[in-house]
């Protein structure tokens, strides 16, 4: 396997291209194979299913490199998962199959989920180098030192403000706009800012920002109104706190759309006899809104809400981009990649796993939402 990568690479980039594509489609298409023709029954289909349990492996291994006692491991377990799937009560080739439609999903889940955790979580409790245990140091040292303590409070502000103020702006557009004159031209202009990535916006906004000595020409925009009304220029994203106030404008600006878009289709979905009916009980607006639309629309309320609290939690773009984390501005995510590029590999890991312990209320929340509306259905 290593020598047919290092052959790749000898190849012209347009060459390389290609041949990886296709190197790839061959391993799909062998894992379809196998998928397709695993439960079908007859001795060929038995010993197809047989080689690649016991052959497989071994070939597998010996690719990779690995020495031949693991591979002869991995064809005796092989084996064993062979006589497992042929006696399965539900047939055999029947394992087979499940594996081969799993097997992708939690190799990925594997590499790019469960194996980044443990170690995160393991390089949280050594030195910088990751050669010592230190324990409970790196936390120690992040709700001790002034920096550490404000990364913190400013992300559970990020999270408290953002998703209360997006979606309650969200909402309000959505019903305010909702089968007026211009609908779609309005949603339009308010969802343009998701097709922004957040560095592009963060840039827009540091021009909004941006201040000059008092007598130049400004080119920000807040601070050539404050020129045109008699006053001085004022340093947006240097004056503590409120400088973080202005960063949470910027993700307001962004998620207000997604909201918008979200809360307007389920308010399309409420059925419309309730709302008759509730107003020939002689109810006004607002207590159908309240009474009849809002309970309609919960579940994509809560949605909404876990969604846009979770993107707060790891804001890391607009606060890189537009301060660097200076003047109290960092937060969690910032900090982890400022520790690390500071070869502090243990802080690092430990604000990583300070954001996990975030957000895992948020989605077990969001889980715990999700059974109940099954349970409803």
């Amino acid at each position: 396997m290593s020598d047919f990568l290092r052959w790749i690479s000898t190849l012209p980039a347009l060459a390389q291209v290609p041949l990886v594509i296709l190197a790839f489609l061959v391993v799909v298409a062998l894992i379809l194979f196998f998928v397709e023709i695993a439960p079908r029954s007859g001795r060929n289909y038995t010993i197809i299913r047989l080689a690649v349990c016991v052959v497989a492996p071994l070939v597998l291994f010996l690719a990779l490199g690995s020495i031949w006692p693991a591979a002869i491991v991995a064809a005796v377990l092989g084996g064993v998962f062979f006589i497992l799937d042929y006696r399965a009560k539900q047939g055999a080739g029947y394992l087979l199959q499940l594996i081969g439609f799993l097997s992708p999903a939690v190799l990925l889940l594997g590499i790019g989920l469960i194996y980044p955790t443990i170690s995160t979580t393991i390089a949280a409790f050594m030195n910088s180098r990751g050669n010592r245990f230190i324990g409970f140091d790196n936390f120690v040292w992040i709700f001790t030192q002034q920096t550490g303590i404000r990364t913190v409070l400013n992300t559970i502000v990020w999270v408290l403000i953002v998703p209360a103020v997006s979606t309650a702006f969200g909402l309000a557009y959505a019903v305010f706009i909702d089968k007026s004159r211009g609908e779609k031209f309005f949603k339009i202009l308010v969802f343009m800012p998701m097709a922004i990535s957040f560095v592009g916006a963060s840039i827009i906004w540091r021009f909004v920002y941006a201040a000059r000595p008092a007598g130049q020409s400004q080119i920000g925009l807040l601070n050539q109104i404050v020129a045109w009304l008699g006053g001085q220029p004022v340093e947006w994203l240097q004056n503590s706190p409120w400088n973080s106030f202005f960063l949470i404008v910027v993700l307001i600006w962004i998620q207000t759309g997604f909201a918008m878009v979200v809360l307007s289709a389920a308010i399309k979905g409420v059925p419309a006899e309730q709302l008759e009916a509730a107003e020939l009980d002689g109810t006004n607006a607002w207590q159908r809104f309240v009474n009849v639309t809002v309970p309609g629309i919960r579940s994509s309320l809560v949605v909404v809400l876990t969604t846009i609290s979770i993107a707060s939690l790891k804001v890391f773009d607009i606060v890189r981009t537009m301060t660097a984390g200076a003047n109290d501005t960092s937060v969690i995510a910032n900090e982890m990649y400022t520790q690390w590029k500071g070869f502090e590999n243990g802080r690092s890991a430990a604000f990583a796993l300070v954001l996990f312990v975030l957000v895992l209320p948020i989605v077990i929340y969001n889980a715990r939402q999700i059974k109940k509306q099954r349970e409803i259905r």
